[in-house]
């Protein structure tokens, strides 16, 4: 029966004519649906309600619940733990029902998160975003989400809604973690890698992507016009006009709209139609966040006078004429459509677009299609070793070494490592004995950030036990794995995360969270914090590594806390183990950079590990015991006291309450900057070569230079390439701005050569002018510099832009092109 349905679909869409375009299939479905099909289509809900308590589909609960159908399916893989071949069995069956027993059979868009991987029992757990960025390797993150896709396609998930690109620049952000840090360069490179692995190219065999939270929900929806278009609204340009993602979640914060009133985003016209639909040309589908509409604004009066029901439809109309068009997660506003269609609250264009956008998305899907990849019939098996390996790379790329005096890391496990300052320090002492101890030390909840499937079910669901699906490797199960010849491992976690409930309420974000029962919660270890026995131990030991930092319940969405310092009595504990006078090796995990300030100058090393995944374990062992060289470098600027306004290495000394990145460190605002990190080798950057002028017209300038490993360690430079107008020269340009980066290994001695394209349009500013917005070159004296952070720069020089100011609508091109070789 789903066969022929499928058939008669399809030949009725091929019998429209020989080639029939997309819009024309789109529109002539749309003319078949009833009023009652086409709202259902702007609707979510969650499968489980579908299925009774044997886990078989209640058909009479489908007749009652989706008689004309439904859009979408929320967070179908996350809201119970099962096998994922049941998982999929039961996509299965509510597709078939769909299929057969609804007017059109239409088939739904299951979605799902997938941030850190798919979020489901036994998928891979994948660093958090926040590391990732820190590898600044795209391709790698590519394949990440191309796999993810794999999984969760096989599963039935059609639609995911990730990546989060907010341009985060307040250090104290909560939801950092999900984002790519402070730049909108860097941010954007990693979010159109993230598309295109998940998106495989092909939306009938990816997943679809959905940039969120647009727009500056992280940070800078309050900026000035050209800050806000040139950065913030740079990875979700790049993203739709790069890499064709066809899906965007406006988020929860207001920002001014086109009459220069603060509106809710998801009912905010300037930026949904306007910007997005008018500006960059998006042609996809707008989702709420969960819960978003139900937050929207409206006059006690309305209420007292009128009805909820009437408010409510308000809401829905609001949103819906904006440019939203589907509510997310149930539904809850759009059930009033047709009470608010009736009032002639909806426009009747709003409403169109929002269905067809809603059904062009399946058909881009291949949902339509006469044999379409709904779900895969074969036996799945989640958490291959090819993803463990990929979880694996990207976390040891993703670890940074922030500090390391005298060499004191790599961990040296024999007598042979006599170059060591640690072995002449302790030379009598070998065995050497290393003390593991700190509460990150022997948890999984050092390594799973937000959104991940143990995170999601310890939050949402309150479930606290049989969280380890697939497992994870956690620092001590990694050390002792690993443990070098000649080395003796002692642990003990001498210090709990905090003593108290630490965790903050906010009304912010997803309303479900609201309630004291989610929030008001401690994680509970498991193990007993014995901070004498951990000391007794610190005083036999030749190094200490203490692992600290931020849980499930301490940072996330929904989740913050007091102060960015060390939680609880951390630092306390770290003051107590550095009055031994053995070296500390501080090792930090965390979803945001914490202020270690005052005891960061007192350890022999400091390690930011962020949220490293499934195999964060293995992966700061093997930086621990020099396996692997430290390659990764920061994708935000560091604080070294609490801040809670935005901070960017690029901002100018002229912008509102900004500063420039040698402001913040002379004023001590900052530990260390974007784009630093350590390795276990030293590197020489020479021969810089740029072309010394062009057109304004032309396409690109090119620049090389070389690098060579000076140390005696293979490592990976990360190099990156800055853009400055000559400063003396008035300019739109910011002060300093990442416009391209290499990886580039290297063998002790060894030298490669880096050649760089860098696109004209890579010189260009943001304008509007006459309500006329373009992207600007103008002819001037810049400076190229190439640097190992923002705030070392090794090379420059200056290329002159000759000829007449260009201008047009867009960007043509967004990201510099590296080709390293020998």
């Amino acid at each position: 029966m789903k066969g022929f349905k499928m058939m008669c679909m399809a030949a009725l869409f091929a019998g429209c004519s020989a080639a029939p375009d997309l819009e024309q299939q789109v529109d002539e479905l749309y003319g078949k649906m009833s009023q009652e099909e086409r709202i259902a289509q702007l609707r979510s809900m969650y499968m489980d309600e579908l299925f009774d308590e044997q886990g078989q589909l209640d058909t009479a609960k489908c007749r009652e619940l989706i008689p004309n159908g439904i859009g979408h399916f929320s967070q179908f893989a996350s809201q119970k733990q099962m096998d994922p071949n049941v998982l999929r069995d039961r996509v299965a069956a509510v597709q078939d029902w769909l299929m057969n027993h609804t007017p059109n059979g239409i088939p739904a868009l299951f979605h799902e998160e997938v941030l850190s991987g798919v979020n489901t029992r036994g998928a891979t757990i994948y660093p958090q975003q926040i590391g990732q960025a820190c590898s600044f390797n795209p391709e790698l993150a590519e394949v990440k989400t191309r796999q993810t896709a794999t999984a969760m396609r096989k599963m039935g998930g059609v639609l995911s809604l990730s990546p989060m690109v907010d341009v985060c620049r307040t250090p104290s952000f909560n939801r950092l973690e999900e984002s790519y840090g402070e730049d909108g360069y860097l941010s954007a490179v990693m979010g159109v890698a993230f598309v295109k692995g998940l998106q495989q190219g092909d939306l009938k065999k990816g997943v679809g992507a959905c940039s969120k939270h647009y727009l500056g929900y992280g940070g800078g929806g309050d900026a000035e016009e050209q800050e806000l278009m040139e950065d913030i609204l740079m990875p979700h340009e790049a993203m739709i006009r790069v890499a064709d993602s066809k899906a965007v979640m406006p988020g929860y914060h207001a920002m001014l709209d086109e009459n220069g009133d603060s509106t809710n985003c998801v009912a905010n016209a300037r930026i949904l139609s306007d910007i997005l639909r008018g500006y960059l040309g998006f042609d996809g589908m707008v989702v709420s966040d969960y819960t978003a509409i139900d937050q929207l604004p409206v006059e006690s009066e309305e209420l007292r006078v009128k009805s909820e029901e009437f408010a409510t439809a308000k809401k829905a109309a609001a949103a819906i004429n904006a440019g939203n068009d589907v509510d997310f997660p149930h539904g809850a506003n759009y059930r009033f459509l047709q009470e608010a269609i009736d009032q002639g609250l909806v426009k009747a264009e709003a409403f169109e677009r929002a269905v067809k956008d809603v059904l062009r998305h399946k058909f881009r899907a291949g949902l339509f299609d006469e044999n379409p990849y709904l779900y895969s019939k074969e036996d799945i098996i989640l958490d291959s070793p090819e993803e463990r390996h990929t979880a694996y790379e990207i976390a040891t790329q993703s670890v940074v070494l922030l500090k390391n005096d005298s060499n004191i890391l790599p961990l040296p496990s024999l007598p042979a490592s006599a170059d060591s300052s640690l072995f002449t320090l302790h030379s009598s002492l070998f065995p050497l004995k290393v003390l593991l101890t700190g509460p990150n030390a022997n948890t999984m909840w050092a390594m799973c950030g937000d959104y991940s499937f143990p995170a999601m079910t310890y939050f949402w669901k309150k479930t606290e036990t049989d969280l380890d699906h697939p497992h994870t490797i956690t620092l001590l199960e990694g050390m002792k794995d690993k443990l070098p010849e000649g080395m003796t491992l002692m642990y003990e976690r001498g210090c709990d995360w905090t003593e108290e409930i630490e965790t903050k309420f906010t009304v912010s974000g997803d309303e479900r969270a609201w309630e004291y029962e989610i929030l008001h919660r401690k994680v509970d270890s498991g193990e007993k914090a014995d901070k004498a026995a951990a000391l007794k131990l610190a005083q036999e030991a030749d190094v200490i590594i203490a692992a600290v930092g931020e849980n499930v319940m301490l940072c996330g969405e929904n989740r913050d806390r007091q102060g960015l310092r060390l939680p609880g009595k951390q630092e306390q504990y770290v003051n107590e183990l550095l009055a031994t006078g053995k070296p500390v090796v501080l090792v930090v995990f965390g979803g945001r950079a914490q202020v270690i300030s005052g005891i960061a100058e007192r350890c022999a090393a400091v390690i930011q590990a962020w949220y490293p995944g499934e195999e964060g374990g293995n992966a700061v062992a093997d930086i621990l015991y020099g396996n692997v060289s430290p390659s990764a470098k920061l994708a935000v600027s560091y604080p070294a006291e609490e801040i809670y306004t935005p901070v960017c290495y690029s901002y100018s000394q002229f912008s509102l309450q900004r500063h420039t990145l040698k402001e913040r460190i002379l004023n001590s605002q900052l530990q260390w900057p974007f784009g630093y990190g350590l390795t276990y080798t030293t590197f020489e950057y020479k021969n810089l070569q740029v072309d010394h002028e062009a057109q304004t017209s032309d396409d690109h300038v090119e620049l090389t230079f070389q690098l060579t490993n000076t140390g005696k360690v293979a490592a990976t430079e990360i190099a990156q390439i800055y853009l400055s107008p000559l400063a003396s020269q008035p300019s739109a340009l910011s002060p300093l701005k990442l416009q391209g980066f290499a990886r580039v290994p290297l063998e002790p001695g060894q030298t490669k050569t880096v050649t760089v394209r860098l696109f004209l349009d890579q010189f260009g500013y943001y304008s509007r002018e006459g309500g006329v917005r373009q992207w600007n070159i103008a002819p001037g004296t810049y400076t190229v510099k190439v640097g190992a952070s923002s705030a070392d720069i090794r090379l420059e020089q200056q290329v002159e832009l000759k000829g007449k100011a260009v201008s047009k609508p867009l960007r043509d091109n967004y990201f510099s092109e590296a080709v390293v070789s020998m």
